[in-house]
Parts: structure tokens; sequence; C-alpha cells
């Protein structure tokens, strides 16, 4: 029987799907350059919780495949990975409509000033501050979405319930799919900047997304325009949001992840105007992480069974000769 560590145990439902399949090994650990040798005799791994580096891949010289509870895989050494053709499965998916719902949450948190207004309330000003001006209807405004996988599209659905209407940029998907959907597709997402009440990003973090969104970018915006971030910290510059707040450059942004988490309590950006922040949770909901958990635990079974597991964060992995046999 093959072993497969875990860094932390999953979630039950997780946890029988390996049963009797594989001698689960969990080290209780996010470092696997801390459990070396028990690495060294792994088919598998799955993260719960953890990292993966370049050392602690090419340590593990059994290991078949890394496995994450996770849709974001910017905590893994994915081109070490395909180097040694382990493929790394994500929970592509598992968690969209969780992330999608909590980015609607913050624009309407942002929008109608809750966060503030709750503490006026309690602090007794509440009643006399009630500016019409600060806030609008979402009805008939524009949300323009960077990056149209499953959570964008969600995210488009929600808001054009609520009657928004829907603009969109994405490089991997055609202007022919998006009209599709009913959408309006932009080539450049610098024009649909320019039209937008509200930006939301919804793409991974790579090396043409860092910074994806700066103040050049935040210029071309509306003065009263929302910026909403569920995605990765480092798409939109930090620093340059929290200028364009402070500098009433755009009216407010809602943010749930940052360049560094824990984020510091010195960075700028938590010391902006009228923006409202959560802690890198917008994927946590029981249906979430159980779907991701049940994912993950299934793709490591599939590709113990010598299966192609489609969801990877690198497809090109499948081209290494250990995948032609």
């Amino acid at each position: 029987m093959k072993k497969v560590i875990l860094t932390y145990a999953l979630p039950d439902e997780g946890m029988e799907i390996l049963k009797d399949k594989v001698e689960v090994i969990i080290a209780n650990e996010g470092d696997p350059n801390k459990f070396i040798d028990k690495m060294k005799e792994a088919s598998g791994i799955i993260l719960r919780f953890g990292t993966m580096t370049k050392s602690a891949i090419e340590n593990a010289t059994h290991l078949e495949f890394i496995s994450i509870v996770s849709a974001g895989f910017d905590h893994i050494d994915v081109a070490t990975a395909t180097k040694y053709g382990i493929p790394v499965l994500v929970g592509a998916g598992a968690n969209a409509r969780s992330v999608a719902e909590h980015t609607i949450g913050l624009l309407i948190a942002v929008n109608r000033k809750i966060v503030p207004g709750h503490f006026a309330t309690i602090s007794g000003i509440g009643w006399q501050d009630k500016n019409p001006d600060k806030s609008f209807e979402l009805y008939e405004k524009t949300i323009g979405i960077i990056g149209l996988g499953s959570i964008g599209k969600l995210v488009g659905t929600i808001a054009e319930g609520l009657g928004m209407k829907v603009i969109g940029y994405d490089p991997y998907i055609t202007k022919e799919e998006v009209e599709k959907l009913g959408w309006t597709y932009y080539a450049d997402y610098k024009d649909m900047l320019k039209i937008a009440d509200v930006l939301t990003v919804h793409v991974p973090i790579l090396p043409d997304t860092v910074n994806l969104i700066t103040m050049e970018h935040l210029k071309l915006m509306k003065k009263n325009a929302i910026v909403l971030n569920t995605a990765r910290g480092g798409i939109i510059n930090e620093n340059d949001l929290a200028d364009a707040l402070n500098q009433e450059i755009i009216a407010g942004a809602g943010i749930d992840v940052f360049e560094k988490e824990p984020v510091p309590v010195d960075a700028k950006i938590l010391h902006a105007k009228n923006i409202v922040y959560t802690p890198h949770c917008a994927a946590m909901t029981r249906e979430a992480i159980s779907n991701m958990t049940k994912m993950c635990a299934n793709a490591a079974l599939a590709i113990l069974n010598g299966e192609k597991w489609p969801y990877v964060a690198d497809p090109k992995v499948y081209n290494h000769p250990r995948w032609k046999k």
C-alpha cells in the first residue's frame, strides 16, 4: 500500500475517501523540510496547510503528486514539480461560489458603509451621519471583471442578478464566449477600467499578473469607483491602492488578500480610507472546504491509479517522460 503524507488531517469526508486505499501519515506540520525522512518514502503529499519548496520536492524521491486543499498554488514550487513530472493537483472551482459570494458581500459592505455605520451606531453618532452621496444603488451600475474563470463568472452572474451590467476581460476566453453570457467583452482591460463603477480581479498570481493594477490604472477609473480583490495579494499594488484611496482617486475598496500574510500592522494598506478588510477568508465556508477536501483526496487516488487528473497547476506536467509510459 502506497504512503501518502498529510501535513494535517483532512476533514472527515476526505479521510473517508483515503481510508483503506493508501497508508496515511499525518505530519501535523506544514513544512515538509522538517519531515524529510517521511517524504523520502511517500508516494504523495496532501497539503491542508503548508508549503512545498524546491528542496522538499527534490528530496522526495518517490513523489507522484502534490495535492492541495486550495484553488491557489502560489505556496507551491510548481516549476520544480513540473520538471520532475509531479502534478500539482488543485481544487479548481471547488470554492468558487463561496469566493464569489464573499466578493459581492465586500462590494455591498464598502458601498453602503456598513462597517463604519456599525461603529457609528454603537457610538451614537450614526443617526446624524447619513450622507446619501456616499453610496449608490448597484442597479444598472457596471461591474468590470478581470478573470472570467469559475469565480469570475459566478461573480458576474450574482451581479447580474442585482441588476448590474457586466463587462469582462480574460486573455484566455474569446469574445464570443463572453458575449454568449450576455456580457460585454474587452480585449484591453485598461479600456474597461474607464467604464467600470466596480472593478474585481479573479486571476492567479503569476509573473504577468503581479501589479496588474497600479496607480496608472487606478487613475483611469471613475472617482466614485470601488475596487475589490479576493484573488491574491500583489495583483493590485497595495501601496498604490492605499494612495488612490487617501487621495480620493477612487472611492473605496474591499480586500481579502494581501502581499504579505498575515499583513503587518504598519502596512500602508491598513491605514487607507474607505476600505473593508477580511483576513483571506473568502473561501472559508463549510461547503467550500468540503468540496476542496473531497476533490484533493479523489485527485490523489486518481494519480496513484495512473490517471491524468485534469485540474493541475501546470498541464505541461503530463508531457514529462514519466507520463508517457
